[in-house]
């Protein structure tokens, strides 16, 4: 397989400054580097692709020699990525760690103890009621999280010992090793597996937190529940979480809402609808009827030859809003019910409305038919 063109490994142009083509083996070398990539081997194999072009052209005698001759050219003088990250003009491999440190310490070296670290979130699901969601309510949740040790305040320590220097990483809290590859020697630094980043270990661990500097405890929370939330609505409970690491921060507790069906209402963000069941003869003849409400009955005024189905708005009857503006509406749809069961009077009295309006009281059904019939 070829070698791909350098300037095109690392995305640059041939008339590319040195600093242009730092600037564009920095970014190569941070998004492949294998300590970012575990276990990916394309990765690995771009990062060493990108590094042997930046070391032939960083260097400018190396660079002359690759523009008149390419990569064969390159190859015969000796000066070829085979022969190590030192082998002249790269400046070692200390360059690609001057390269990472450079990016604002985006990327650990390894060098340095670990810093405060911020405790872990809790996440806590709560169903509540449809109309404790509109009009909101205090619940009371219960927790277990790492706490600081109360007997040691969180150093892992006995009473009356300290810590003392790790002596697997010599205080630094890493621990290096140097693994020579085909490319050259390469420098590894991880997180000490004895101290665990911190640079130190207690002489005599806690009986309480065996050293650990934490304790579980369970703790009740009481939060307000604003009016207004909806399914998936999430609040959080800001330092409630689990202790830091290392003095860091506490996490956070997210308190996720689900909020159960109601029996007769349903809900599309601030508006309530409603289904309500009307008679045949307050259809026809229309009516004042009394609607439930989330906030008590109201009067509806039913027009004469209301159709089943139709739709009524109860302004300011829906939910608030969780932002404070306003609230939503109540739509209302009437369903005419039709009798199951007629007893010999009741049929009898149908019998003579239908003799009497005929089809002429049916507009609708004589439109249907003149439509069938065409």
């Amino acid at each position: 397989m070829s070698k791909r063109d350098y300037y095109e490994v690392l995305g640059v142009g041939k008339q590319a400054t040195a600093e242009e083509i730092k600037k564009a083996y920095r970014k190569k070398a941070i998004q492949y580097h294998p300590d970012k990539n575990p276990g990916d081997e394309a990765a690995e194999e771009k990062f060493k692709e990108a590094t042997e072009a930046y070391e032939v052209l960083s260097d400018e005698q190396k660079r002359q020699t690759y523009d008149r001759f390419g990569h064969e050219g390159v190859n015969a003088n000796g000066a070829g990525f085979g022969n190590g990250f030192g082998a002249g003009g790269f400046g070692g491999f200390e360059d690609i760690f001057d390269i990472f440190g450079s990016f604002g310490g985006g990327f650990n070296t390894g060098y340095g103890r670990s810093g405060p670290r911020k405790g872990k979130d809790i996440r806590v699901n709560l169903r509540i009621g449809f109309e404790e969601a509109v009009f909101g309510v205090s619940k009371t949740i219960k927790i277990t999280r790492n706490e600081k040790c109360s007997d040691c305040g969180g150093s892992g320590a006995a009473k009356g010992s300290g810590r003392k220097t790790c002596t697997v990483c010599g205080g630094s809290g890493h621990v290096k090793n140097l693994q020579q590859t085909p490319f050259g020697t390469i420098q590894n630094v991880r997180t000490c597996d004895v101290c665990h980043g911190e640079g130190s270990i207690v002489e005599t661990p806690c009986p309480t937190c065996h050293g650990t500097g934490f304790e579980r405890k369970s703790k009740s929370l009481t939060i307000n529940i604003p009016a207004g939330v909806d399914d998936d609505t999430v609040l959080p409970l800001r330092g409630e979480g689990e202790a830091g690491e290392r003095n860091g921060e506490p996490g956070d507790v997210y308190i996720f809402i689900s909020v159960k069906p109601h029996e007769y209402y349903t809900r599309e963000g601030k508006d309530i609808f409603l289904e309500m069941p009307i008679t045949f003869a307050q259809a026809a003849l229309g009516a004042e009827i009394a609607v439930p409400t989330l906030y008590g009955k109201v009067k509806l005024k039913i027009a004469a030859g209301t159709q089943s189905g139709q739709k009524f708005r109860l302004k300011g009857k829906g939910v608030a809003s969780l932002r404070g503006f306003g609230k939503g509406d109540m739509y209302v749809t009437v369903k005419v019910e039709v009798p199951k069961n007629l007893n010999a009077k009741q049929k009898e009295a149908l019998e003579a409305f239908a003799e009497v309006t005929g089809e002429e009281a049916h507009s609708e059904g004589k439109k249907f038919w003149e439509k069938v019939s065409k």
